[in-house]
């Protein structure tokens, strides 16, 4: 826990914020929005505070606050003017801000609030698609960047989680489409499991008979479904695992698995693109996005 960013630059600033640091240091000179600390060799760096206040600031002012007014306003005043709009205004770019916002603040009512806005004008699937993707798309450029703590991912991937689990629950049709039964798995050590959650939504949306297995599954776990009569796609997403030097040799033990039956493999994610140029049998597919994949489902 001692490696955990709780101090922030004014580069971290302006990747979370989108407002660049240039117009963040005018605010601070010329309305005192921020008051940033400084190193000993007088470096500005700022606190969890301060980025909040300036998510708050950047929302307001996006919807027509100037700043010099929002600079007038008291810390209370600027967080409830800021969390009303999220409220009402709650619509990709201003639920993706409110979605941040509840991110640093760990603030599970803001999130629900937002998310349940977002449902009076929008499907699921769209609040998936439009918000949400968009959403940890930022996060991850958060990660690469080292502005982010591991427990706001984890506190918020855990909402989005709980969503597509609902929704997921409230799907009760008879599987209609038989071609397959989809088995649904992360590789050994893998953890980020929120596409394939999606896509396991989709999937029974759509008919099919889904088996999730979810986390970081050993490749010899699956050998059950070789052994009856069931026509298997296998499904698995690759954010980390396995490892680049392992990828070859993790497909080309698929490989050898599906040759000569009829079972097949999708891999999705930033490691299944990696692979698309060996030589495998047509009973793998490869996509670089769960919704490139759907696109083509």
């Amino acid at each position: 826990m001692n490696n955990i960013k709780t101090v922030f630059t004014i580069k971290d600033l302006e990747n979370i914020s989108g407002i660049k640091a240039h117009t963040i240091r005018i605010w601070e000179k010329r309305y005192n929005l921020l008051e940033p600390n400084r190193t000993d060799t007088n470096i500005r760096y700022y606190s969890t505070e301060s980025l909040l206040k300036l998510l708050n600031v950047a929302l307001l002012n996006k919807h027509n606050f100037k700043i010099s007014k929002i600079a007038e306003m008291s810390e209370e005043q600027i967080v409830t003017n800021a969390r009303e709009l999220a409220f009402k205004y709650a619509v990709n770019d201003e639920a993706i801000n409110a979605f941040k916002m509840s991110m640093f603040q760990f603030d599970k009512v803001l999130f629900n609030n937002t998310y349940n806005k977002l449902l009076h004008k929008k499907t699921f699937r769209q609040i998936f698609k439009e918000v949400f993707l968009p959403f940890l798309n930022h996060i991850g450029l958060l990660w690469q960047t080292n502005t982010l703590m591991p427990a706001h991912e984890h506190f918020i991937s855990n909402l989005i989680i709980q969503k597509i689990q609902l929704n997921t629950e409230k799907l009760e049709y008879a599987a209609t489409n038989e071609d397959y039964t989809y088995v649904l798995f992360l590789p050994d050590g893998e953890i980020h499991e929120i596409g394939l959650m999606y896509l396991n939504y989709e999937l029974v949306l759509r008919g099919c008979q889904t088996i999730y297995l979810g986390q970081s599954l050993p490749l010899d776990n699956l050998n059950y479904f070789f052994e009856g009569e069931l026509k298997v796609c296998f499904i698995t997403s690759m954010t980390v695992k396995p490892y680049d030097d392992k990828l070859h040799d993790y497909f080309k033990e698929i490989d050898d698995i599906l040759k000569g039956t009829d079972h097949r493999l999708i891999a999705v994610g930033k490691k299944a693109e990696q692979v698309k140029t060996l030589d495998f049998n047509s009973n793998i597919s490869l996509y670089p996005s769960v919704i490139e994949m759907l696109e083509e489902f």
